[in-house]
């Protein structure tokens, strides 16, 4: 694909953003006041939880509108307060895109809320700091999870696997909004093996 052609379709997925913001406002998605604070689960099991994930939808972030397909996730324990982070997706011109960062856990109680920085990424370069990384929804058997930011500015539906079962995705959406979401701003990620085309969630 032409730069051009990049260009066209990153203006695509931001008009396709603000239009499903605006354009849909489902009375589900203000399920919690949105002053109240992203909470993360109870209790994560950190040993069950590193390894591989795939990103299957998310709220756009600028760092992520190079991608095109198969973002994904890999987190290792590096001891008992650091996990490492390799996060790779295929761009829009086919290429490969990486990049590698430490996640520290901020609450030893849940283990649920860690701060992930990121060497060279401006406001993400400190090894410490406030959470920005909080794992609010965990599937009992740790096969899929919900990841976001005290605000909510940021939002991850995050999968092992990279199929997602038609009647899944209504279970998704309701998590999603139950944990103070709007639904509208998440967006469905394309994967090889999964779901191609991206959608807001409030429409599946």
């Amino acid at each position: 694909m032409s730069v051009s052609g990049r260009g066209a379709t990153v203006s695509a997925i931001l008009g396709m953003f603000m239009a499903s913001t605006f354009a849909f406002a489902p009375a589900s998605a203000q399920a919690r006041p949105i002053w109240e604070p992203l909470r993360p689960v109870e209790k994560l099991d950190v040993n069950t939880y590193v390894g591989d994930w795939y990103q299957v939808a998310a709220i756009p972030q600028p760092f992520s509108l190079a991608c095109a397909v198969d973002t994904r996730a890999s987190y290792r324990i590096v001891d008992s307060s650091n996990i490492s982070v390799v996060n790779t997706c295929t761009t829009w011109s086919g290429q490969n895109n990486k990049i590698v960062g430490n996640a520290r856990v901020t609450d030893p109680l849940t283990r649920a809320q860690l701060h992930v920085s990121f060497p060279g990424v401006p406001t993400q370069e400190s090894l410490d700091g406030p959470p920005n990384y909080i794992v609010t929804y965990i599937a009992d058997d740790y096969s899929w999870a919900l990841v976001g930011d005290p605000l909510r500015l940021s939002g991850f539906v995050l999968s092992r696997s990279p199929i997602v079962a038609a009647d899944q995705w209504s279970h998704i959406r309701e998590v999603v909004e139950e944990h103070g979401y709007n639904a509208c701003t998440v967006l469905t990620s394309p994967t090889t093996a999964g779901t191609t085309d991206i959608r807001p969630l409030c429409t599946l």
